[in-house]
C-alpha cells in the first residue's frame, strides 16, 4: 500500500531496503585471510604440512652439503697426501695390533712353560720325598707278618728279603709301624732280634710294603725265595695282598758328606 491507505498498483516497483542492502556486502581480503589463519579448512591444513617438510628437507640438505666440502677445497696433490697419511695410520695400526698379539702369545706361552717347568718340579721333588721316606705315603701292596716259630730270623735274611721286594717294585715300606726302609737303612742282629736303623724290634715283625700287589707276593714267594729262607731261620710267614695301605713312618733326609750336584745339572 502507498503512504495515506491507497494500495499500490501492479505496476509500481516497491524500493529496497537499505538494512537488507548493507547484510549483503561482499567479504573484504582482509576478512578472509583472518577467519582462514584462525578456521583453516582441511586443504589448507594438508598444504601447511607439505610446506614444512619441504622446508625441513632443505634445510637437512644444506647442512650435509656443508659437511660434505670439508674437502672441496683441496688440490688433488693434498687429497694424495691426505689419503696416503690415512693409509699410513691404518697400517701402523694393524702391525701395532699384530705385535700385541704376538706378545701376547709369547706370554702365554711362557706362563704356560713356567707352569709346566714347575709342574715338573713338584712331582720329582714328591718322587724323591717319597724315596727319601721324608713323607707318608699311602696305596696298594702286601703286608708280611713274620713270626719266629723255631728260631731267630737272622739280619742277612730279612735284607735279603728287603732287596727281592725292591727289585720286585716296592715304593716304600716300613717294620712295625716305626722304621722307614729307605737306600741307607741298616739291618744287624741282637740278642732278642733285630736292629733297623738303630731301633730295636722283636718278633712279630710286621712289613708294610706299597707297590703292585701280586708283583711283590711273587717276588715273596718265588722257588728259593724270600719266603723260603724266612721259613728255614725258623719263621711263619704270611702274606697278604691290599687294596690301600697307609705307611706313616718316616725318616729325616740324609745330607750327603762328600757328594755334590754337578754345577750344570
Amino acid at each position: 500500500m502507498s503512504q495515506g491507505g491507497q494500495p499500490m498498483s501492479a505496476g509500481e516497483e516497491q524500493a529496497p531496503d537499505p538494512r537488507q542492502d548493507s547484510r549483503q556486502e561482499p567479504e573484504t581480503g582482509t576478512a578472509r585471510l583472518r577467519r582462514a589463519f584462525w578456521h583453516p579448512g582441511r586443504r589448507q591444513v594438508v598444504v601447511g604440512v607439505l610446506l614444512a617438510l619441504v622446508a625441513f628437507g632443505a634445510i637437512v640438505q644444506v647442512r650435509t652439503s656443508g659437511q660434505s666440502d670439508e674437502y672441496a677445497g683441496y688440490r688433488e696433490e693434498d687429497l694424495v697426501n691426505v689419503l696416503s697419511g690415512l693409509a699410513g695410520a691404518s697400517r701402523r695400526a694393524r702391525n701395532e695390533i699384530s705385535r700385541l698379539e704376538r706378545t701376547k702369545s709369547q706370554l702365554e706361552s711362557d706362563t704356560d712353560a713356567e707352569q709346566a717347568a714347575l709342574d715338573q718340579a713338584q712331582s720329582e721333588a714328591d718322587t724323591l720325598a717319597i724315596l727319601a721316606g721324608t713323607v707318608p705315603v699311602t696305596g696298594p701292596g702286601i703286608r708280611v707278618t713274620i713270626t719266629e716259630k723255631s728260631g731267630q730270623v737272622s739280619a742277612q735274611t730279612v735284607l735279603n728279603m728287603v732287596q727281592a721286594l725292591r727289585v720286585a717294585g716296592a715304593e716304600a715300606m716300613q717294620f712295625n709301624g716305626t722304621v722307614r726302609v729307605v737306600a741307607q737303612t741298616s739291618f744287624s742282629d741282637t740278642a732278642t732280634g733285630l736292629s733297623i736303623d738303630g731301633t730295636r724290634l722283636t718278633s712279630p715283625y710286621v712289613v708294610d710294603v706299597i707297590g703292585g700287589p701280586s708283583a711283590l707276593s711273587g717276588a715273596m714267594s718265588i722257588l728259593e725265595g724270600p719266603r723260603v729262607d724266612l721259613e728255614d731261620d725258623g719263621a711263619k710267614v704270611e702274606i697278604s695282598e691290599l687294596s690301600s695301605l697307609d705307611i706313616e713312618a718316616v725318616t729325616d733326609a740324609a745330607t750327603p758328606e762328600y757328594a755334590d750336584p754337578l754345577d750344570d745339572q
